[in-house]
């Protein structure tokens, strides 16, 4: 459920992405305690000149992550998922902290659907893994 979308007018290569799916995948399975086969990394690449911010073109090197994550992580959770993101996504693209914006919203599990199912609430998801079927069940572990 856990959903990642980048957007940015600077080009991101291949191996960028890989990286950057890798770190928030890992930032999301450790700090909001969630199986990685529930995280979805998204990017948008925009035109230049097509975001603005106090009414001035973006810099070309601004970041934006927008998180849709299930509602019930603590404050603290979030904060280390909103602090780690602006660093690594800096350090892996080569800009600021500051030029990396984060912003996480919480979305109840019972409003959402995935693989066929509504997804349970944090802390749940080893019975709702169990009652899948095998064959959804197996896939979803082998991308763990």
């Amino acid at each position: 459920m856990p959903t990642y979308a980048f957007s940015t007018a600077r080009d991101v290569t291949p191996e960028e992405r890989a990286k950057l799916v890798e770190s928030v995948t890992s930032i999301h399975q450790v700090e909001a305690a969630a199986p990685r086969y529930f995280v979805q990394v998204i990017f948008y690449k925009v035109e230049p000149g097509s975001i603005f911010i106090g009414g001035e073109a973006a810099p070309a090197d601004h970041i934006w992550v927008r998180a849709d994550i299930r509602a019930g992580r603590t404050r603290e959770q979030k904060a280390r998922i909103l602090k780690r993101i602006m660093r690594e996504t800096g350090e892996i693209l080569g800009v600021s902290e500051e030029s990396v914006w984060v912003y996480v919203s919480d979305i109840p599990a019972e409003g959402v659907a995935e693989f066929g199912n509504i997804l349970p609430q944090p802390g749940g998801e080893e019975a709702w893994l169990a009652a899948l079927p095998a064959p959804l069940r197996e896939k979803l572990t082998r991308a763990s």
